[in-house]
C-alpha cells in the first residue's frame, strides 16, 4: 500500500517531456539484498523520466525472465493513457508494443544489434538525405553528443501502431577517448519532432 500511495504521488511530480509524463521501463538487479533463495532480486520498474523516481514495480519470476514481467507491470498500472513508455532493445517486442496501445500510451522502441534483421533494416534507409538535431551534454569531464534523424516509419514496419522510425547516434569522448554508438528508434507517435524523440529517448539511457 505505500509502495502505491508513493508511486501515485511521484506521478503527479513527474517531469513531462514535450508535453507528456515520459516513463522509462527498464529491468535492474538489486545489489545488497537477498530473497529467500539466497539470490539477489531481479525487479522490472517503471521511472519517472527527469526526477528518476520509481513509479512502480513488479518481481521477475525466477523461472522466467524480464519480458513477461514489464507487461505484467504496464498492464497494473492506472492512467497511462496519454503517456509514452521508452523500452530498451530487450523489450522491443510485438506484444509488449500492442499492451503499451491497449493502455491508450505511445511507445518508443529501441532497435539494437539483437535484432540483427530489423537493425539492418533500418540502417539501409536514406539517413544521409534526412536532416539531424544534435544536442551536447558535459558531466563529470564526459561530453555527449546525441544526433538524431526521424523519418516517417516504413510500410514494412511490423510494429503495430508504428509512425516514425529514427536513427540516434550517440558519441561520448572521455579522457580523450571517444565512443560511437548507433541505434535505430521505432515509436508510435506521430507528432514528436527529432528534440522531443532525443529527449524522451534518453529515459532509458539510450
Amino acid at each position: 500500500m505505500l509502495d502505491r500511495a508513493l508511486g501515485a504521488w511521484l506521478w503527479t511530480r513527474a517531469v513531462r517531456a514535450g508535453g507528456r509524463l515520459v516513463i522509462a521501463v527498464d529491468g535492474k538487479i538489486v545489489r545488497g539484498a537477498k530473497s529467500k533463495n539466497g539470490k539477489a532480486p531481479h525487479l522490472v520498474a517503471a521511472l519517472a523520466h527527469g526526477i528518476g523516481a520509481v513509479l512502480g514495480q513488479v518481481a521477475v519470476d525466477g523461472k522466467s525472465n524480464e519480458i513477461p514481467a514489464v507487461r505484467e507491470l504496464l498492464k497494473a498500472f492506472a492512467g497511462l493513457a496519454g503517456a509514452v513508455i521508452t523500452i530498451d532493445a530487450l523489450h522491443t517486442q510485438h506484444d509488449t508494443a500492442q499492451v503499451i496501445l491497449e493502455r491508450q500510451a505511445d511507445y518508443i522502441m529501441t532497435v539494437k544489434a539483437n535484432m540483427p534483421t530489423l537493425y539492418r533494416q533500418l540502417k539501409k534507409l536514406p539517413w544521409a538525405r534526412i536532416p539531424a538535431a544534435s544536442s551536447v551534454s558535459k558531466d563529470h569531464g564526459r561530453r555527449a553528443r546525441r544526433t538524431i534523424k526521424v523519418a516517417l516509419a516504413p510500410s514494412w514496419i511490423e510494429f503495430d501502431g508504428a509512425a516514425q522510425v529514427a536513427q540516434l547516434r550517440r558519441t561520448v569522448t572521455k579522457r580523450g577517448k571517444k565512443t560511437v554508438e548507433v541505434v535505430y528508434l521505432v515509436t508510435s507517435d506521430r507528432v514528436a519532432g527529432p528534440a522531443v524523440l532525443a529527449a524522451r529517448s534518453a529515459a532509458t539511457g539510450t
